[in-house]
C-alpha cells in the first residue's frame, strides 16, 4: 500500500482537519461526535439537509456542505456507516426550526443508522423525514444492500433538494422535490481498477490487466459482468443503455447528463467520456440541458466511471441552476 497517510486509524480525523482548515468560511468540524457543519448553522427558519456515510467516497458528503447545499454530513469510518447517534447531533447542531431531511444512500447500514437517528429526534420532537437515494441499476441486490445502491444520483439529490430549502420551501415541500429527482435518476459504474482500503492495506477485489467489472459498486461490490477492456466508445453504449433502458428515458426528454470519476480516472478521459456519452444520447434524440463532469462521489483511488441521468423539468433546472457555496461545487455566488 503506498498511499499519504501517518497512521491508517487516523485517517478520517486527520481529514477533517485539514478540510476545516481550508474551508473555515464554510465548514465547522466537530470529532466526538464526528460530524461536519456549515460554518453559519443553524439557518433560522430553513430546512436543514443532513446526509453521510462511509468515508473514502470524497467530496461526498462533507465536500457539499453549504449555502444551497447540505447543513451538515456525518462521516463515517472508512466505507463504515455513520452511527445514529452522530446523525442525530449533527441534525441537531443545523436545526433551525423548519425540520430536517435526511438524505440516506441505501446501504444497508446507512439505512438502519439513519433510521434509528430519525426516532431519536422524532422523540425530541423534531420533525424529520428520510429520502433513501437508489438510482443504481446495475444488480437488484448487492453485496450491501437489499434493493438498489445509492450512487451518482445522491449528488443530484442534495444540489436539488438543497437549493429548495434555500429558497425557503416547507420540510414537505423540500421532501417532495427530493423525491421527485430520486424517481427521475438512474446511474452505473465501470471499474477499471480496485481500491485500497488504509486499514486493510490490500485491493478491495482483484482484476486482470486487460478486465474490468461493468456495474460496479461504491464499495468494489461485485456488478453485472467482468469482461475483457473495450474501446471507450463501447464502454459508455453499454453503461448509458442500461441507464436509458431502465426509466426508461424518451427521444424528447429534457436530462442532466453526470459523468463522474470514482477517484482514479484523469479529467481527460471523463470528458472522453462525456463526448461518447453526449454522441450516444443525440442518437436516440435525448436533450442534455445541464452537465456535471468530475470526481464528486469516488471510491478512494478506484480507476473507472459512473454515468448518471437524470430527467428534468423546469423547476428542477431552476433548482439545479441556483446558487451554490460549498468546497467541491460552487457556481452563482
Amino acid at each position: 500500500m503506498k498511499k499519504i497517510i501517518n497512521d491508517p486509524a487516523t485517517v478520517v480525523e486527520e481529514a477533517l482537519a485539514g478540510m476545516a482548515a481550508a474551508h473555515p468560511d464554510l465548514l465547522k468540524v466537530s470529532y466526538d461526535p464526528m460530524f461536519i457543519t456549515r460554518a453559519d448553522a443553524p439557518a433560522t427558519g430553513q430546512v436543514a439537509l443532513v446526509s453521510g456515510g462511509g468515508s473514502g467516497h470524497e467530496p461526498l458528503h462533507g465536500g457539499f456542505v453549504g449555502a444551497g447545499m447540505l447543513a451538515a454530513a456525518c462521516p463515517g469510518a472508512m466505507f463504515t456507516s455513520p452511527t445514529p447517534d452522530q446523525v442525530s447531533a449533527a441534525a441537531a447542531a443545523v436545526d433551525g426550526g423548519a425540520g430536517v431531511l435526511l438524505i440516506v444512500k441505501n446501504y444497508t447500514g446507512d439505512v438502519l443508522n439513519f433510521e434509528t437517528a430519525a426516532e431519536l429526534m422524532d422523540a425530541e420532537g423534531t420533525p424529520v423525514h428520510t429520502v433513501l437515494v437508489d438510482d443504481d441499476v446495475a444488480v437488484e441486490d448487492s453485496t450491501w444492500t437489499a434493493g438498489r445502491r445509492g450512487v451518482g444520483g445522491t449528488v443530484l439529490v442534495e444540489k436539488i433538494a438543497g437549493a429548495a430549502a434555500a429558497r425557503g420551501d416547507d420540510l414537505d415541500a423540500v421532501a417532495a422535490i427530493a423525491e421527485r429527482v430520486v424517481a427521475g435518476v438512474r446511474t452505473m459504474g465501470v471499474a477499471l481498477t480496485p481500491c485500497t482500503v488504509p486499514h486493510s492495506g490490500e485491493p478491495s477485489f482483484t482484476l486482470a490487466d486487460d478486465e474490468i467489472e461493468m456495474g460496479v459498486g461504491i464499495h468494489g461490490e461485485p456488478g453485472r459482468e467482468r469482461m475483457k477492456l473495450v474501446p471507450a466508445d463501447d464502454i459508455v453504449e453499454i453503461l448509458l443503455s442500461s441507464v436509458t433502458e431502465d426509466l426508461p428515458f424518451a427521444a424528447g426528454d429534457r436530462t442532466l447528463l453526470f459523468v463522474n470519476g470514482l477517484g482514479g480516472t484523469p479529467q481527460v478521459e471523463l470528458y472522453l467520456a462525456y463526448n461518447a456519452a453526449r454522441k450516444y444520447l443525440a442518437g436516440k434524440g435525448i436533450e442534455v440541458e445541464r452537465s456535471l463532469v468530475g470526481n464528486y462521489i469516488t471510491s478512494l483511488e478506484m480507476q473507472g466511471c459512473s454515468i448518471t441521468l437524470l430527467k428534468l423539468d423546469d423547476e428542477m433546472v431552476s433548482l439545479w441552476d441556483a446558487p451554490v457555496h460549498t468546497a467541491a461545487l460552487r457556481w452563482g455566488v
